[in-house]
C-alpha cells in the first residue's frame, strides 16, 4: 500500500461483501431527528477528546489522530477549546501548531499527501496553512509538487488520491477572510484532472485511469468517490454538474436498503460511509432525504449513528467489532455532523484565544517559501514554490521572480524577468512581453488582478498569482 493510501486509515480492514438491494419508490422525510444527531455529535466530542495526549498531542509520527481536528471543526468544538485536564498551555492548536512549525517535520521523505492532510486539518484547527510559522508554509509545500510534465496532478499521477487532496486542500482551505486563495487557472488544471479520471460507473478509485481504458472500466470505490465528489464541489463546480450527479448515482446504487450503509469494495464499513457522506455533504446533498433514503426507510446518516458506542461517543469501524475504532470516529463525526473533509474553525470559548492563528511577518534571516503561479494566458500555466530569504519582515514581487529563476521546486517557473532589478513595471516574464492591453497582472490570495510592478509588497504567506491579459 502505497504512503499516500494512509490518508484513508491505517489499514484496510477486510470484511465480506453485502449484496446491494434494489431501491423501489423513496419516501420523503429523514430518519435520524436532529435529536439523535445533536446527541451523536455531543458524544462523538467527548470521545475525540478522550483521544488527546497528555502533552497536548493528536499528531505524532506515522499516521495518528490529527483528522480529529476536522472532525472536531465540523461539530462545532474549536481546537484551541481541546486541554488535557484543563491545561490551556498545552490545547490541540497550539501543540499542532509548533508540531507543523519543526523543520523535521513531517518525515526525510515527505509525499504531497502529508501537506494536504495538514493543511485540511491546520485549517480546521484555526491555523493558517500559509502563515503556520516564518518558515512553514503548507500551501507552498503542495505547489512543490505540481507535475509540469502532466499539469493539474499533484504527487505521482498513479497515485491519484494526491491530486484530489491537493483540490481539498487547496480549495478548502480558504483564506482567514472567507476567500479562494488560488487563482481559477489552477482550480480548473486540478478540476480536468479529476473529470478525466471517473470511471464508467461514475465513480473513483484511488489510482489513475485516464488515459485506460481498461481502468475506467473498473469498479469505483465508495471511498474515494466520496473525496472526489468534494474535491469538484469545494473547487466550484455544482452539484447539478454532470459528472457530480454520475457520482450520485454511483453511490445511490452501492446502498443497503436495510442499513442505510454503501456497499463499499471493503466490505459495509464506518469509514467508507463517513467519506461518501462528507462528500455528499461538500456538494450540498442530503444524505438523509430523496435519493439516499432508502426502501427500507434507512440512511447513510443512520447507518454511522448505528456504529456509535454510547455514552462513550466511539464509533465501532465494522458492524461487528465490540470497540471504537479512533479513525472511523473522525470520519463518521465529521459526516454525521454535516461537513466535508474540512471546516472552518468556530470561535473559541476560552478566553482571549482567536479563531485564527498565523505568522504575521517574515523573519529576517529565516529561510521560507512561497506559492506561486505564473499564467500566460495562452494555456501555459507553471506553478511552483519559491525557496528565499527574506531579509526584512516583507519582501517584493520582484525578489520573488528572482528567487523564482533559480530556487523553484518545480523549477522552469520563471526563465526571466524585465525588468531584472529596480521598482518599475514588470514588462516581461518568460520571454512574454506586455502587448497593448494585454499586460502581466498579480494577484495576492485571490485578490483582484492589478499591474504587476517590482515593488508590489509580499507579505509571509501570500499565495502569488502572476497572469498575462487584459
Amino acid at each position: 500500500m502505497s504512503r499516500t493510501v494512509k490518508l484513508r486509515r491505517s489499514a484496510v480492514m477486510a470484511a465480506s461483501a453485502v449484496g446491494a438491494f434494489a431501491l423501489t419508490t423513496l419516501p420523503a422525510a429523514a430518519t435520524s431527528t436532529p435529536a439523535q444527531i445533536a446527541t451523536s455529535k455531543t458524544n462523538g466530542v467527548a470521545y475525540l477528546k478522550s483521544l488527546q495526549e497528555a502533552d497536548g498531542s493528536y499528531a505524532g509520527a506515522g499516521l495518528s489522530n490529527e483528522w480529529a481536528f476536522s472532525a472536531l471543526a465540523a461539530a462545532g468544538t474549536a481546537a484551541v477549546d481541546v486541554t488535557p485536564g484543563g491545561d490551556t498551555s498545552k490545547n490541540a492548536r497550539t501543540v499542532y501548531r509548533n508540531l507543523l512549525a519543526t523543520s523535521t517535520w513531517p518525515s526525510s521523505t515527505p509525499v504531497v499527501t502529508d501537506y494536504e492532510r495538514a493543511t485540511l486539518n491546520g485549517y480546521a484547527a484555526g491555523i493558517d496553512p500559509a502563515r503556520v510559522s516564518a518558515s512553514r508554509n503548507l500551501v507552498a509545500d503542495m505547489y512543490g509538487y505540481w507535475q509540469t510534465s502532466e499539469a493539474g496532478y499533484f504527487g505521482p499521477s498513479g497515485n491519484f488520491n494526491g491530486t484530489v487532496f491537493a483540490a481539498l486542500a487547496l480549495n478548502g482551505a480558504k483564506t482567514q477572510g472567507g476567500g479562494q486563495r488560488i487563482p481559477q487557472a489552477l482550480r480548473d488544471a486540478v478540476v480536468a484532472r479529476i473529470r478525466a479520471n471517473q470511471h464508467n460507473d461514475g465513480g473513483w478509485t484511488f489510482t489513475k485511469a485516464e488515459g485506460s481504458a481498461s481502468d475506467l472500466a473498473a469498479a469505483s470505490d465508495i471511498d474515494m468517490t466520496g473525496a472526489a465528489m468534494a474535491a469538484l464541489c469545494v473547487s466550484g463546480v455544482p452539484a447539478t454538474d454532470t459528472d457530480i450527479v454520475q457520482a450520485k448515482a454511483f453511490l445511490k446504487g452501492k446502498l443497503v436498503a436495510s442499513s442505510g450503509a454503501f456497499n463499499s469494495m471493503f466490505g459495509v464499513n464506518t469509514d467508507s460511509n463517513g467519506w461518501a457522506v462528507s462528500g455528499l455533504n461538500a456538494c450540498g446533498i442530503n444524505a438523509q432525504t430523496g435519493d439516499f433514503l432508502t426502501s427500507m426507510g434507512r440512511t447513510p446518516v443512520d447507518f454511522l449513528i448505528a456504529q456509535q458506542f454510547n455514552p462513550g461517543g466511539g464509533f465501532k469501524y465494522l458492524p461487528s467489532n465490540t470497540s471504537p475504532s479512533a479513525y472511523a470516529s473522525t470520519d463518521a463525526l465529521r459526516a454525521v455532523a454535516g461537513g466535508g473533509f474540512t471546516a472552518t474553525p468556530p470561535a473559541p470559548v476560552t478566553s482571549g484565544a482567536p479563531q485564527w492563528v498565523a505568522q504575521s511577518t517574515f523573519t529576517a534571516g529565516t529561510a521560507t517559501k512561497l506559492a506561486l503561479t505564473v499564467d500566460d494566458g495562452a494555456g501555459g500555466l507553471k506553478v511552483c514554490s519559491v525557496s528565499l530569504t527574506p531579509t526584512a519582515g516583507t519582501t517584493t514581487l520582484g525578489a520573488v521572480l528572482d528567487a523564482a529563476t533559480g530556487t523553484a521546486t518545480p523549477s522552469g517557473c520563471v526563465t526571466g524577468v524585465t525588468p531584472a532589478s529596480g521598482t518599475g513595471t514588470i514588462t516581461t516574464v518568460n520571454g512574454k512581453a506586455n502587448s497593448g492591453s494585454n499586460s502581466w497582472k498579480v494577484s495576492i490570495d485571490g485578490s483582484s488582478f492589478a499591474a504587476a510592478t517590482r515593488q508590489k509588497v509580499i507579505n509571509v504567506g501570500d499565495t502569488i498569482a502572476v497572469r498575462w491579459g487584459a
